[in-house]
């Protein structure tokens, strides 16, 4: 088979095998990095080669190597550029003398720790060639560094940016990220000579010097391409060719200078004005091909140079679990014993101390120029990527337990937007809501019919002097396809988070009358599973209903497909799914009957809106076929309805009839009302199949709106504590 044509192929193979095993390590709650790098592994002799030899023999040989190189390190190049120019100065800002001490203790630990490990390392796994010197230096660089991208995406993901635990995070790991170039910079100075002799002095020096001139006389010239952007509000090609020319340029240039490619693009992007536009548009240009294309070109030639099978004695596992001992406890005891010296509280310096032991696709750089050079052999390099993967894969689990999402909200350094509440209410001593709705909108501008609804179930009328209106929480998940793209930054994230707030604010303010905004309060958060997330809200806000509006699956006609099953399936709260067929009326209501739990639910919450509207009008169908028992109301039912004032009682209607075919009855009735509330239930087809997949025949057929019920729990009381109010006002009267 031609060369280009089989590294074609192994490129078609590579970026198929990443995704899939990528979006395998995000639904565990694993940054998506962890499986491209696993892919990697598995495509080389660790588990492809040693299935399958002759196969991976075939698919990737030896001429097709360098190939993959180029490619690699094209995707380096700009890789290392993108974090340069996404390396903002505003996280330079926040508590920089913490930073700066935490930061530098958090590697001086590891890196001494690694230098005292390097005593034993040398003999066992280095050579005569390599002087001690520069493997020490190398090893320290590679034990002590922190994974800056990786880090902020973890920080994003746990929607930590707007913490103090985040904004020192990103402060420190920005400080380190510097420093950990700058050390790295110098080991390959020195292992490129040997040792510390007078062309590393020479190579360091020059190195300063391209610094220096990078961040003058380079970021004069890129001050003139930022005045142009904001003249023409737009990035040409011929701009963006430019762009690219000088960040290959900075990189060839320090490859001359002695230390690496990965360097030049890193400082280019670094000294790139940090106007946000441009810096976005640069961004948004460049990651998809880099990220997609070339950078699973780097794990996967990074995995076939990685030989799990060299770790073959017991010894030598044990020297692994030292290696990856040393680099944990040099990060975290060093980061912990820093941040409590600078005053931070112990779960916060906790927290802090697994955020910096993450390494993950910044520690495979340093390894493969390691590599490359010949400072560390091919057992130590494995050794050194299964500490990468280890450290970055507990980072996210050990985040959660010790920082748990419920503590998040309490540590918001800016607050939530202010929210106009009732005077009445204000001047209470504390106000618990009766009752509260957890309300998922995925997109505000289409979402009115569903946010109406929920006030319809909230607001109480003042027919009978209620008090207690309901919390609505709008709930808007932004969603994050990548780990490394631009928009997963914490500054992006937080100006889409602000964007969206700002959309639910315009939505919040076409309610009538006015006073109703006040109980209206958004959550708007970053999230990679919408309906995990959501489940996990609920569990914190602990609303009496979720309120969902439905949302055509990409791959399914099923309405109760997709996010809206998921959140059927595992939200751990009262569920009801809205289908809005655009009417704007709530005055005659439809519930058809058949006695379970979850037509239980959608009689409640009929009798709730019943009770909210005193114009409404509710309509009770309880529909059975030939030879079936006729079934009675709940007692739970029978009793509510009991409590509810003559007024309420008298506008509903409760109907029996026997059909073979209850839908169709159902069907033809909900042509004459507002809104008909089902729940899940066969009699209406629509139930929880084997594989937790949801039926919709009702949803398909229905001429009206539709609201189909789920219910959690028969503990959850969406009516008493109106009909409390109810029974305390007449008893004044």
């Amino acid at each position: 088979m031609h060369t280009v044509i089989l590294v074609l192929v192994e490129v078609l193979i590579v970026i198929g095998l990443s995704r899939l095993v990528g979006l395998g390590f995000r639904s565990i709650k694993q940054p998506l990095v962890i499986g491209e790098m696993v892919a990697g592994i598995i495509l080389g002799p660790s588990l492809f080669g040693l299935v399958a030899p002759q196969m991976t023999a075939t698919l990737f040989p030896a001429e097709t190597l360098p190939f993959l190189n180029v490619l690699s390190q094209i995707g380096l190049i700009f890789f290392m550029f993108l974090i340069g120019l996404e390396l903002n100065p505003k996280y330079l800002s926040n508590n920089l003398q913490a930073a700066i001490l935490i930061s530098n203790i958090s590697i001086i630990v590891p890196f001494s720790l690694s230098g005292i490990l390097s005593l034993l390392l040398y003999p066992l796994v280095s050579h005569a060639s390599v002087s001690f010197t520069a493997f020490a230096l190398f090893f320290g660089a590679a034990m002590s560094i922190t994974a800056f991208p990786v880090l902020a995406r973890i920080i994003t993901e746990n929607n930590l940016q707007g913490t103090r635990l985040g904004t020192l995070a990103l402060t420190c790991a920005a400080v380190d990220d510097v420093t950990g170039w700058c050390i790295l910079a110098i080991a390959i100075a020195v292992a490129r000579h040997g040792t510390i002799n007078q062309q590393a002095v020479l190579t360091i020096l020059e190195s300063l010097l391209y610094i220096g001139f990078i961040f003058t006389v380079g970021s004069w010239f890129l001050k003139r391409l930022n005045a142009h952007y904001r003249r023409s509000k737009r990035l040409s090609q011929l701009v963006l060719a430019l762009i690219y020319m000088a960040v290959v340029a900075s990189a060839l240039i320090t490859e001359f200078i002695g230390i690496h490619l990965i360097f030049g693009a890193f400082l280019l992007g670094a000294a790139m004005p940090k106007n946000a536009e441009l810096v976005r548009e640069i961004a948004v240009k460049t990651e998809d091909f880099v990220l997609i294309f070339l950078l699973p070109i780097f794990f996967a030639y990074s995995g076939l140079r990685t030989q799990i099978g060299l770790l073959n004695r017991p010894e030598l596992w044990l020297l692994c679990v030292l290696v990856l001992g040393v680099a944990i406890a040099g990060k975290y005891i060093g980061t912990y014993v820093a941040a409590r010296i600078s005053g931070i509280n112990q779960r916060e310096a906790s927290a802090l101390g697994w955020l910096m032991n993450t390494r993950g696709l910044t520690e495979l750089i340093v390894l493969n120029i390691g590599l490359e050079l010949g400072v560390i052999s091919p057992l130590l390099f494995t050794i050194l990527v299964v500490m990468a993967l280890v450290t970055t894969f507990m980072t996210s689990p050990l985040l959660e337990w010790i920082y748990p999402k419920h503590l998040i909200k309490l540590d918001i350094v800016d607050a939530e937007p202010e929210q106009k509440i009732d005077p009445d209410i204000e001047n209470r001593e504390s106000f618990i809501p009766s009752y509260k709705i957890l309300l998922p909108v995925a997109n505000p501008s289409t979402q009115k019919g569903l946010l109406h609804l929920a006030v319809a179930l909230a607001q109480p009328s003042n027919t009978f002097g209620l008090q207690q209106p309901a919390i609505i929480n709008p709930l808007s998940l932004i969603e994050l396809e990548e780990d490394y793209a631009f928009e997963s930054t914490p500054s992006e994230a937080n100006r889409l988070i602000t964007q969206r707030r700002q959309q639910l604010e315009e939505l919040i303010n076409t309610l009538e009358p006015p006073f109703i905004r006040g109980y209206i309060h958004p959550i708007v958060r970053i999230s990679n599973n919408v309906a995990r997330e959501t489940a996990e809200i609920a569990e914190i806000e602990q609303p009496h209903l979720i309120v969902v509006g439905w949302h055509r699956p990409a791959f399914s006609n099923n309405r109760l497909g997709g996010r809206v099953g998921q959140i059927l399936a595992t939200a751990p709260v009262d569920v009801a799914v809205f289908i809005d067929k655009g009417s704007d009326r709530l005055e005659s209501l439809l519930v058809p009957y058949s006695a379970n739990i979850h037509d239980d639910l959608a009689l409640i919450l009929a009798l709730r809106l019943l009770i909210n509207r005193d114009t409404c009008m509710l309509k009770v169908l309880q529909v059975f076929k030939e030879n079936h028992l006729q079934e009675e109301l709940s007692y739970e039912l029978q009793a509510m309805i009991g409590q509810l004032p003559p007024s309420v009682r008298d506008r509903i209607e409760i109907k029996t009839i026997k059909s073979p075919e209850p839908i169709s009855d159902v069907v033809q009735a909900s042509a004459k009302v507002d809104l008909t509330i089902a729940g899940t239930s066969r009699a209406w087809g629509i139930e929880r199949q084997t594989l937790g997949r949801y039926t919709d025949q009702l949803a398909i057929q229905c001429h009206s709106s539709l609201l189909i019920t789920r219910r959690y729990s028969q503990v959850t009381c969406h009516l008493n504590s109106l009909l409390s109010e109810i029974q305390t006002h007449e008893l004044r009267l």
